[in-house]
């Protein structure tokens, strides 16, 4: 008898075909409160989990004795808890690296529309402002040449670290729980404590994952210790922000900008104040999304959960003091 494995998450036709010769499969494009009652049902006798977004915890384990490994299609799993997993012995794992280049991309683009004011500039011209030279106080600043600071070294990190280095001659500082030799060696990175990078950074990109220990990690104090120049990009997640104190470093001038792919909560709130700063660069997190890399991370999710579930250990299992199976 096949394993059955719920699939909460609308998913390529060809990766649902890859995971329905192994097994049983209950499809749900997106859950929502019309078929939560259907989706726990399925999960008293389902043996995977694979999707994204959704709370694992206790109690939704306590709903599913079966359970044998739950696969995140993501690279971030701070929507697991790693010890009640570990405790039933249920595997854990997720899809790193297949995204790194993708999401260096997304905020390398964050970066430059940020410095160069890109989204202003062009709501300005398509709605019929251009009408004479451009004068000073529309542009932007450089980003070639500039320090930039990198918060969270890990193959993001290095990816980023890699187009600045190469594409944009630009001193790299990062701050990182231990050395990242690759990045030292290969793009020139510095590695350095939290408040020389941001006392001497021009462009401060936040890249952590989110933890305990990185919850609201830059905070009023942080952003104080960024120079008034210094513009912030944020592409980790929005939990790693106090953003009541980023709006505050904002409107005091204390930062010249900010670029950012994520927030808290997502969707972002329509009254939230960055969505009305015109020196804001908002995106609805979209690091990872493009059709490729987005059916790469399902595959290698999909690989993850049917080797899982044939009894070896996959080869994303997510390694963690809590996590040792």
């Amino acid at each position: 008898m096949k394993p059955k494995v719920i699939v909460y998450k609308k998913v390529n036709q060809k990766v649902l075909e890859y995971i329905k010769q192994t097994c049983e499969v209950v499809y749900f494009e997106e859950l929502d409160s019309q078929n939560d009652s259907e989706f726990l049902h399925e999960l008293k006798d389902a043996h995977g989990l694979f999707g994204v977004g959704l709370g694992i915890d206790k109690k939704l384990l306590d709903q599913a004795p079966q359970l044998k490994i739950v696969s995140n299609v993501a690279v971030g799993y701070d929507n697991l808890d790693l010890l009640e997993l570990s405790k039933r012995g249920i595997m854990a794992t997720n899809t790193p690296e297949v995204l790194n280049e993708t999401v260096a991309d997304t905020v390398m683009g964050l970066i430059i529309a940020t410095a160069r004011r890109m989204p202003e500039l062009d709501y300005w011209v398509k709605n019929g402002q251009w009408d004479s030279m451009l004068e000073e106080k529309w542009f932007g600043v450089d980003v070639h040449h500039k320090v930039l600071g990198i918060i969270g070294m890990g193959g993001i990190g290095t990816a980023i670290a890699k187009r600045a280095h190469f594409g944009f001659n630009m001193d790299i500082l990062y701050h990182n729980r231990s050395r990242n030799h690759e990045a030292e060696q290969t793009y020139g990175a510095t590695y350095c404590s939290l408040e020389e990078l941001l006392n001497q950074s021009d462009f401060v990109c936040l890249m952590t994952p989110l933890t305990p220990e990185t919850e609201k990690l830059m905070g009023l104090r942080e952003f104080e210790q960024m120079k008034q120049s210094a513009i912030f990009i944020n592409a980790s997640r929005g939990k790693t922000v106090d953003e009541e104190a980023l709006i505050q470093a904002l409107q005091k001038g204390e930062i010249l900008a900010a670029g950012l792919d994520v927030f808290d909560p997502e969707p972002v709130q329509k009254d939230n104040p960055l969505l009305s700063m015109k020196n804001v660069v908002t995106l609805p997190h979209i690091g990872s999304a493009t059709m490729e890399t987005r059916f790469n991370m399902a595959m290698l999710a999909a690989e993850n959960l049917v080797v899982g579930l044939k009894g070896d250990v996959p080869p994303n299992l997510i390694k963690s003091e809590v996590n040792t199976k």
